[in-house]
């Protein structure tokens, strides 16, 4: 073919035989696959791990292409051959949508050249090969869908049928992974029989939906011919985009589209909106650690230790008022803010009490330094609202920290590198991020607006004030960890609504929404009518368990994180000491109430918050409302008037930080599928139909030297084999206790189900239940305590070998209320006696052996038996059984993990019980023993200890 002087001829084939090329190998990879191995292994590829044939009759994507030959070699040879029309038709779209400086197609063409080759990666490797990394490239290639799918709608040529068909497909491939992933919980959480056929059905039509959408390229591609001659014009940038249609049709409006897909992109301005948001996950990560370090002084003093005054180093921010510490503040911002990582370098101290000295000046150095860039921004919206959005997306980005570190902040000073801390990187992150985003001076002046000046704002500063410190609240206590609400909205088995992992992303992306409402339409998170909804939604949250309850908690999130710029913006029209420091302070009021509400019996008027988490929610909701109040006298931040030459900075400024939000979606979204629970959990010793069961009080996943304590747990419940296990003093979601949940790690580690128990709306110091064998049914229950703290209780019907056997997990009052403990035992009596079931009693009784209580625990009506009635040396920890055959006893030290050992007792499940008579360890078959490893010395710290190696019984 001739060349035209207009274009390059480059092959004599049209463009649109790389899309008929694609579509085609691509589905015959696939359907052939599925063609050969219905014909040949039909009952093997549509069995799963619980059905088969005729429960389950279609096989899944995976199944039919996974490992038996010869489908997956005639699925690997198609996709081999796809790879070349699949690299061309990434190629082409670039040529076809490029235009000078434009940033978004390059990106686009990246994403699509990452996507292909992470498809390379799960294809070649299968589960089979190696789980973990076929896993990675699969929800890796997943997550990169979502943006080549909006970057291929945003760039595409303004062909109708094209983008109606796009538009189609695109919405039939995000929707259909709603009934997906219920129909997966349905077959992998609730074994219900047939699920994974219908999720089988959703799984292919996502290949359908997939394919189809790259195939309307073909629309496109007519527009070239093969070696390829542009008879168009098109790659020259002339012809017209959707993106450009939509661009002009708002070019006189600050809309989203105009700020996300308009202009040219700069590298300074990306890495310049990634420091400003590690910033603000430094100010959360410092922040939140200061409760857990506090914490623990209390904790180990049994009572208040005057090191929570340290809790008021919030509220440093009043020191604002004094003009030369403001001029300090405002005119060095980076000096400030390269003191305040005090909070992070803290972990190098290697005692307590230094260790929460530096987290205090941390906090205190952290929020005058946030304070002050706010204040000082107050003239530069675009830049007070680029800080806003950073200050926001921390606490995002510090969420997703916790929510793929099992709850614990990596950078928090009671991480380090052995329990899986990221300190020193962090640190060092941390240095680089405030150089970068203290480069450039804050405009506004470091004096206050004199009485008679034009600057004095309408209104009260105590508004503003009360709404900030409410919000500051709600953020921290419900939204510093993805898991929290879902623990107040934990109900047990059956499970009746979301789990921490993978629901917690749900909670992130509701953060998310809400960071871009109060960004792009801050008119709506500013009205009375959008309160009225979070405050109706507050009381469905509080007021209800399961999937209702989390739909409120949703609702709720969404407003804290959309109004949070408009009720700091109006914080800023005030003295900043009056405003940030009243915040802080009444901040530090709610947190005290929130304390208050569970450790009544160890505070000074105590019983006035007894379990009043209701007064705490209401307090936070009016102080929310007081905030919208000041928001609407002082003039919504939506209706200021700002310099013009502010706004092209503005629309950049908008876009970069929505660029990092998507990130982290998308990292939220891969740890949830990676982090989902494989519900495929085996003991340790089936053969023998043995079950070890065991009892320990962890306090609060601390060890004696303030580092966090989960790893050092799992590592003591491995080594000892233990099948079920309870954990007392387990419940951390609290702002004191750092928003946490070890139960999280454990059960994800050592492949357990997981009860944890009543949640933190519950008002009890926690009890939680992991199991090896699957957990039927659970209830849970608050014993009877008129004086002292709640007694937490959790009866569980657990699937042993087959057999439905019982086991209450169970934490009783404290040894000064006397009367708590009687009515507390009367009660455990109570649910013993109504199990018809095998039983196996795991407590902390605070009683004598045979003596008072315990005579009420091990009684005619209980028909329950001490595990050893001749081990005298007890006071806390009892395990009590029935039903079931004992055979071994053992008592384990601490180390220095907590201040309670653990004990174990070993049953054989469906065998009768049998006498007290002990026998040496000679006569016990090899699988029946307890490991040799804590004998003598033992390990870390653990050994058998009291009796100096286990008891066996006949």
């Amino acid at each position: 073919m001739a060349k035209d002087k207009d274009g390059v001829v480059l092959v004599s084939v049209s463009g649109k035989w790389i899309s008929y090329s694609h579509t085609a190998m691509a589905y015959c990879a696939f359907f052939s696959a599925l063609i050969v191995g219905m014909y040949l292994h039909f009952h093997k590829i549509v069995k799963n791990e619980h059905y088969g044939y005729p429960d389950e009759w279609f096989p899944s994507v995976s199944a039919t292409i996974g490992d038996r030959y010869p489908e997956r070699s005639i699925f690997q040879l198609f996709i081999a051959i796809t790879s070349g029309p699949r690299f061309a038709l990434v190629f082409l779209w670039y040529m076809m949508t490029r235009r000078p400086g434009a940033f978004a197609p390059k990106f686009v063409a990246s994403i699509g050249l990452i996507r292909t080759v992470f498809c390379g990666g799960w294809v070649y490797i299968t589960s089979t090969d190696d789980h973990d990394w076929h896993d990675i490239f699969m929800i890796s290639y997943l997550v990169f869908t979502l943006p080549w799918t909006i970057g291929c709608l945003a760039l595409s040529p303004m062909n109708r049928e094209a983008v109606k068909y796009r538009k189609i497909l695109a919405g039939l491939f995000f929707g259909t992974l709603v009934p997906l992933v219920y129909f997966f919980i349905q077959h992998k959480v609730h074994k219900v029989a047939g699920a994974y056929t219908i999720y089988a059905f959703f799984e292919w039509s996502l290949i359908l939906f997939d394919v189809g959408f790259d195939a309307i390229t073909a629309w496109d591609f007519e527009s070239f011919e093969f070696r390829v001659v542009d008879t168009k014009g098109v790659s020259k940038g002339n012809g017209v985009a959707l993106a450009d249609t939509v661009l002009e049709k708002s070019k006189d409006r600050m809309s989203i589209p105009q700020q996300l897909i308009g202009g040219k992109y700069s590298w300074d301005e990306m890495i310049d909106a990634a420091a400003d948001i590690y910033t603000g996950f430094m100010f959360w990560s410092i922040l939140t650690s200061l409760g857990v370090t506090i914490w623990y002084f209390p904790l180990w003093h049994m009572g208040i230790s005057g090191y929570e005054i340290l809790i008021m180093t919030t509220c440093s921010p009043f020191l604002l008022g004094i003009p030369s510490v403001r001029r300090w503040v405002v005119g060095s911002p980076r000096q400030v803010y390269i003191a305040s990582l005090l909070g992070l370098a803290a972990f190098i101290a290697k005692e307590p009490t230094p260790r929460l000295l530096a987290v205090g000046a941390g906090v205190s150095l952290s929020c005058l330094a946030w304070a002050g860039s706010f204040w000082a921004e107050r003239n530069n919206s675009a830049r007070l609202e680029a800080k806003v959005t950073a200050f926001s997306l921390g606490l995002l980005a510090s969420s997703i920290a916790k929510f793929a570190n099992h709850t614990n902040n990596p950078v928090w000073p009671i991480m380090n590198g052995i329990n899986g801390g990221w300190n020193k990187i962090g640190l060092l992150l941390g240095v680089l991020a405030v150089l970068r985003s203290t480069r450039r001076t804050p405009n506004g002046s470091a004096e206050l607006p004199s009485t008679h000046s034009q600057e004095k704002p309408a209104g009260s500063a105590m508004l503003p004030a009360i709404g900030l410190g409410g919000l500051l609240f709600g953020l921290h206590s419900l939204l510093s960890d993805s898991s929290t609400m879902i623990t107040w909205v934990w109900d047990g088995y059956p499970i009746k609504g979301p789990l921490a992992a993978p629901h917690g992303a749900y909670t992130i992306a509701a953060m998310g929404i809400g960071a871009s409402i109060g960004l792009f339409k801050p008119s709506v998170a500013e009205a009375w009518s959008f309160y009225g909804v979070a405050t109706i939604s507050a009381a469905i949250f509080y007021a209800n368990a399961g999937w209702f309850g989390y739909y409120g908690a949703l609702i709720l999130t969404v407003y804290l994180t959309a109004i949070t710029p408009a009720f700091i913006t109006a914080a800023t029209r005030h003295s900043p000491g009056k405003t940030f420091g009243l915040a802080f302070m009444f901040y530090n009021i709610i947190v005290l109430a929130h304390v208050w509400v569970v450790a009544y019996a160890f505070v000074p008027g105590g019983p006035l918050l007894r379990e009043r988490t209701d007064i705490v929610m209401t307090l936070m909701m009016i102080s929310l409302g007081c905030g919208v109040f000041g928001v609407t006298t002082t003039g919504p931040a939506s209706k200021s008037k700002f310099d013009g030459n502010n706004a092209p900075y503005r629309k950049r400024s908008r876009s970069y930080p929505v660029y990092v939000l998507i990130a982290l979606q998308l990292i939220s979204v891969s740890v949830g599928y990676l982090r989902f629970p494989t519900f495929d959990y085996q003991p340790y010793h089936p053969k023998e139909k043995i079950v070890t069961a065991g009892i320990w009080t962890v306090h609060f996943a601390l060890d004696n030297d303030m580092w966090s304590s989960e790893r050092r747990m799992r590592d003591a419940i491995k080594e000892l084999e233990i099948d079920v296990i309870g954990l007392l003093e387990s419940d951390l979601q609290r702002i004191i206790m750092g928003n946490r949940d070890m139960t999280q790690f454990l059960a994800e580690d050592l492949g357990m189900y997981v009860d944890f128990g009543p949640g933190p709306n519950k008002h009890t110091w926690g009890a939680a239940l992991l199991s090896k064998f699957p957990i039927v049914n659970s209830t849970h229950h608050l014993l009877p305590s008129p004086v002292g703290e709640l007694a937490p209780a959790i009866l569980a019907t657990l699937d042993m070998y087959g057999e439905m056997v019982d086991v209450l997990v169970f934490h009783s009052g404290q040894e000064e209320d006397e009367e708590d403990r009687r009515l507390q035992s009367l009660g455990i009596q109570e649910l013993m006696a109504g199990s018809p079931r095998p039983l196996i009693l795991l407590s902390y009784l605070v009683t004598n052996p045979k003596e008072g209580n315990y005579n009420t625990y091990v009684s005619e009506k209980s028909r329950m038996r001490d595990i050893d009635p001749t081990d005298w040396d007890r006071w806390c920890e009892y395990i009590l059984y029935r039903g079931l055959r004992r055979i071994g006893y053992a008592r384990v030290s601490r180390g220095t993990i907590t201040d309670t050992e653990i004990q174990l007792g070993k049953f054989v499940v469906g065998e009768p019980e049998s006498s007290d008579e002990q026998i040496p360890e000679s006569k016990i078959p090899m699988g029946y023993r307890f490991p040799e490893k804590f004998k003598g010395e033992g390990v870390r710290g653990h050994q058998y200890h009291v009796f100096d190696q286990p008891r066996y019984y006949l």
